[in-house]
């Protein structure tokens, strides 16, 4: 509830049909001022009347008593006040109730129609009273004058109240008009402070699906290989002295570069703009010793400390990332169709982490199979392939990488929230596909 509505709610606490109490405290004064002036006015009408003047008095105290019930019914209150003037009694209850009428919500032909019965009526029984005056000698005034003295205290008595409430009733409709819209507003902005709460909390729930989603694609595929190179280090250590020393080689640009990403994220997280991408790490090569292991790998360190500001992973560099997988023992076979062209940064994003996560899953799933990596530039889109053969058997250096089940639902929200198209499935062959078809001018 509004708090206009709240102090209108608190206001309603008078009697009966009152809204407050000093309502009906100032209509029962009224009341009993309007009995007495009635009852005083009451001996002169008894005297002329020929009756009792405690009959009289006590005729004026009832007549000026109604006045109390002049916001219950205020037509009421105005007939009977047209009803006892030629009694010469009720001036007081006559103009209360006329300004009372004027500012009710009454249609204004009614309120006219008795607002002209009243003049009427006062301006009938002043001409008499005067005429009877003149005649009996108490008044010695011109006749010329009784028509204009008529007018006058009719109209005097009549239009000041009509006028005033006509004002005043028309002042609180406005007022309440204003109270209303105010109350709308508050409504509204309300409506707007909710749904501001609930498109933030979306935006809120949003922004932690892509962080997961981020995380989960940059981080994924560089421990993905980590654990592959570590199964191979851990199966040919005894056997392939050399080998070992380039999977443990391999295993420590890989923790570097998800390290190096990881903090790449989260400092996303804490400041304005987003910290450079570090420079790609080149593929390692064969080495012959301990020493010049050694020796590159520290300079790839540097490489890594050293990073060149780019704003994000491009198409450019998936042959690095099929290099890696290579590097890793996977048999991968990269083809690209078409013209290469720079495409939007998020389209180039997107590609990207979408092969490199059709990747992933396949040194996850599939560690060994035989895989294809296609892209294809087209005139107004880009195209992406990536499809594994059926896995080998199992053998005594498989990593057994577990699975959360996110990767393929993250590369759907990837393409579709740019417009494009994301299929996967099992083939015919017993091996995997994952497609997708990106705009080319999506975020240019």
């Amino acid at each position: 509830m509004t708090t206009t509505g709240d102090s209108d709610t608190a206001a309603g606490t008078g009697p009966w049909w009152w809204e407050r109490r000093r309502s009906a405290v100032l209509d029962a004064g009224l009341g009993l001022a309007s009995a007495a002036e009635c009852g005083a006015e009451g001996v002169q009408f008894a005297s002329d009347a020929g009756i009792p003047a405690a009959v009289g008095v006590v005729f004026g105290v009832l007549a000026g008593s109604t006045l109390v019930l002049r916001r219950r019914w205020p037509i009421a209150v105005v007939l009977f006040s047209v009803a006892i003037t030629p009694a010469r009694m009720g001036i007081l209850m006559a103009i209360v109730g006329l300004y009372t009428l004027a500012a009710s919500e009454l249609p204004r032909r009614i309120i006219g129609a008795l607002a002209g019965m009243s003049l009427v009526g006062t301006l009938i029984v002043t001409l008499v009273r005067a005429n009877q005056d003149m005649a009996d000698g108490d008044v010695t005034i011109g006749e010329g004058f009784i028509p204009f003295i008529a007018i006058t205290t009719s109209l005097g008595v009549t239009a000041p109240p009509v006028l005033l409430g006509l004002y005043v009733g028309q002042r609180r409709r406005l007022m309440e008009s204003l109270r209303e819209r105010a109350d709308s507003l508050e409504r509204e902005l309300q409506l707007l402070a909710e749904r501001a709460e609930e498109r933030a909390e979306w935006a809120r729930g949003e922004e932690r699906t892509r962080i997961a989603r981020d995380m989960h694609d940059v981080v994924a595929h560089r421990v993905s290989l980590m654990v592959v190179h570590a199964a191979a280090l851990q199966a040919v250590a005894r056997k392939d002295p050399e080998k070992a020393v380039k999977n443990a080689a391999l295993v420590g640009d890989m923790g570097r570069q998800a390290l190096t990403e990881l903090r790449q994220m989260l400092g996303v997280l804490r400041a304005d703009e987003a910290p450079p991408k570090p420079a790609p790490v080149p593929v390692p090569v064969p080495l012959a010793a301990v020493g010049e292991a050694a020796a590159q790998a520290a300079s790839r360190a540097r490489s890594v400390d050293e990073p060149e500001p780019v704003d994000g992973p491009c198409l450019a560099e998936v042959d690095e990332l099929v290099g890696q997988s290579r590097a890793a023992g996977m048999a991968v076979d990269l083809s690209v169709e078409g013209e290469t062209r720079a495409c939007a940064a998020d389209v180039e994003e997107t590609a990207y982490r979408v092969v490199q996560e059709a990747l992933t899953n396949v040194h996850k799933h599939a560690a060994g199979a035989k895989t294809f990596v296609r892209l294809a530039y087209r005139s107004a889109e880009i195209a992406m392939q990536v499809e594994n053969g059926p896995p080998p058997e199992a053998g005594p250096g498989d990593a057994r990488l577990p699975s959360g089940g996110n990767g393929l639902v993250g590369m759907k929200e990837r393409v579709t929230a740019l417009g494009g198209v994301f299929v996967s499935g099992p083939t015919d062959a017993g091996g995997f596909r994952v497609s997708a078809v990106l705009p080319a001018a999506v975020g240019q």
